[in-house]
């Protein structure tokens, strides 16, 4: 066998590991949203696969589309009507990344999200936009295969589209995130001790939320922090920790989801992780943009101090005093007239 033949083997054996890796994620990721489902039998609010999957096309590539598709497939089959209504859905579950990554290339989109136009992109194109694709294609197939019951099209649609949506801008930032992060060298004990404390505020403040008390708002000044700190190395993970913590009470009907009926209860919940999402998305990448120029500014201030150095003379001599100070120095200290 040649090398050539080699390298081809290896990097097939490559591929099918990546759409393996893909086709499991999806499903264990989307196993995990349908067990926090507010409509029987329909959808949930928060679908983790869309993030995994548009993730993995941007960090891997087109190559990665088979697992989606497979993973897709895999889930929907203990759900759909029929045969044909799940090779639909399927359709549109793979279909939506594919529009939302194709948009986002588009766009010049950088998965290191350091820009603040990479932050509304992702917001904008990549959950709202694509996400249609799939909520489109998915309620018009349960439509068709009349398992929706009278009126439930646009309910449907509308939570179809929101949990994708959030997927999107909840799930996908952490995977980006953590391939761009880089371990923090030199960095002082404090730093850690802050790191630590903001962990530990986000646990507590996630268990507050699925208490009785109405405190799901102790979330949003998190995000700030992690924002402001960490950038999207920790806002992205601390935004996604916080919006489970609220889906868990809004199945609880525990909190400010007690008392409300589910069409409210599903507009409020999405209300609060739509602005935890932009929240930390928006925010940190502000924040990560700003220290960036800030940087360029003093590294040019830098370059331009040490041009100066260069072009300017260097005689060596003593500084010439003023002819007015030399002639008193001479007539000692009298003017000449």
């Amino acid at each position: 066998m040649t090398a050539v033949s080699r390298g081809r083997l290896r990097r097939g054996g490559m591929t099918a590991l990546q759409i393996g890796a893909v086709a499991a994620l999806y499903y264990a990721t989307g196993k995990l949203g349908l067990l926090q489902q507010l409509v029987r039998g329909q959808v949930t609010p928060l679908w983790p696969s869309t993030g995994i999957a548009l993730a993995s096309l941007l960090l891997i590539g087109l190559r990665t589309w088979p697992g989606i598709a497979l993973g897709a497939f895999l889930i929907n089959i203990s759900l759909g009507p029929s045969t044909t209504a799940v090779i639909a859905i399927t359709a549109g579950n793979t279909l939506a990344p594919l529009c939302s990554y194709a948009l986002l290339r588009r766009t010049g989109f950088r998965t290191q999200m350091n820009r603040f136009q990479d932050a509304l992109a992702l917001v904008f194109l990549g959950a709202f936009a694509g996400m249609l694709v799939s909520a489109t294609v998915g309620s018009f197939t349960l439509h068709l295969a009349r398992a929706l019951p009278a009126g439930g099209f646009w309910p449907t649609w509308w939570v179809w589209w929101t949990g994708d949506a959030m997927g999107v801008l909840l799930v996908a930032p952490v995977p980006l995130a953590l391939c761009s992060a880089h371990w923090p060298k030199d960095a002082p004990p404090s730093r850690w001790a802050e790191g630590a404390l903001l962990v530990a505020a986000t646990i507590g403040v996630g268990f507050l939320e699925t208490t009785p008390t109405p405190l799901i708002f102790l979330g949003l000044p998190l995000l700030t922090w992690a924002a402001f700190r960490f950038q999207r190395a920790a806002a992205a993970p601390c935004a996604l920790a916080v919006t489970i913590f609220a889906i868990l009470a809004a199945t609880r009907r525990s909190g400010p989801f007690a008392g409300h009926s589910l069409l409210t209860n599903m507009i409020a919940l999405q209300a609060f992780n739509g602005a935890a999402a932009l929240t930390a998305l928006l925010l940190s990448a502000a924040i990560t943009e700003r220290n960036q120029t800030q940087e360029e500014i003093e590294q040019a201030c830098q370059r331009l101090s040490e041009m100066v150095m260069r072009v300017a003379p260097d005689t060596g001599d003593e500084p010439t005093p003023p002819e007015g100070r030399a002639d008193e120095e001479d007539n000692g200290g009298q003017t000449r007239p």
